[in-house]
């Protein structure tokens, strides 16, 4: 009985290795680089900024428009985070943040996907951490060193959008070797490809909306 005990132990954490393996296989190690003091000062200000992620709009057709957003990922989204609250709560920081970063949203959510799968406390080997997987290092370059906030919804998806976007930057607008800085594998395709893919998954084309 006890070999079998021991037998059951080691076949379990052999499981749970490889379930680890899976979950994270996509979630890289970004680099810490050498950043200019402009650049670094831009996403320290980004970072930093308190306003709350509410959607604010120019006019009523804009209004229409992200209603249509809201309330087709919400019913895309529902599987993967049942709660209405939290999932109304996390799509409008998605849109807030992403459309803050001059993304388009359904590019975050994708990424996302393939990140965390939408788990808040998604830990990975890396040491990569919440929704967007962030390193803990970018709290030190351009925060406030207190790592335990990349568990916070709303500072994870400004971290990650606005590194997403730095590296959009860093690479002159290829989104290909943008998404491979993100995941600390630049050149290699096997993760630009993944975000794409689920990117395809998160689109969306509004209906017509009449302006006034």
């Amino acid at each position: 009985m006890a070999g079998q005990g021991g037998a059951r132990t080691l076949l379990s954490g052999a499981l749970l290795v490889a379930a680890l393996a899976f979950t994270s296989a996509h979630a890289g190690n970004q680099k810490e680089e050498a950043l200019a003091d402009s650049v670094r000062l831009a996403l320290s200000n980004a970072i930093n900024d308190a306003r709350p992620p509410k959607p604010v709009f120019r006019d009523e057709a804009g209004r229409l428009r992200y209603q249509q957003w809201f309330n087709e990922m919400s019913g895309r989204l529902k599987k993967r985070i049942p709660d209405e609250f939290s999932r109304t709560e996390f799509l409008e920081a998605a849109w807030y943040e992403a459309t803050r970063a001059g993304l388009d949203p359904g590019l975050v959510l994708g990424l996302i996907q393939v990140e965390s799968a939408y788990r808040k406390y998604a830990v990975s080997i890396a040491g990569a951490r919440g929704y967007m997987q962030v390193m803990p290092f970018w709290t030190k370059v351009i925060g406030d060193s207190d790592r335990r906030k990349l568990f916070h919804m709303q500072t994870n998806l400004r971290y990650g959008c606005s590194i997403l976007r730095m590296y959009i930057d860093m690479e002159r607008g290829n989104l290909y070797l943008a998404l491979g800085r993100y995941n600390g594998s630049r050149g290699k395709p096997q993760y630009p490809n993944a975000v794409l893919s689920a990117w395809k998954k998160w689109e969306f084309t509004p209906a017509a909306v009449a302006s006034r």
